[in-house]
């Protein structure tokens, strides 16, 4: 039940730190930002920062049970 709770962290932490890194045009070094359109809208997302946020939050969320 952990990692459910955890993916919605994840997404957020992802979203926000892609949409301010990737607004300014760089794409983030190792976090590999990459900017996409989905049914007319703008996205940018970094699938390594998604995985690692998602198991920090994972290892808070299995701490706190």
């Amino acid at each position: 039940m952990a990692i459910i709770k955890a993916l919605i962290p994840a997404f957020l932490l992802t979203w926000v730190v892609s949409l301010v890194i990737g607004s300014q045009g760089s794409h983030g070094g190792a976090l590999t930002i990459t900017h996409t359109f989905y049914q007319g809208h703008e996205l940018y997302w970094s699938w390594p920062l998604f995985l690692g946020a998602t198991g920090l939050a994972w290892a808070i969320f299995s701490m706190l049970e």
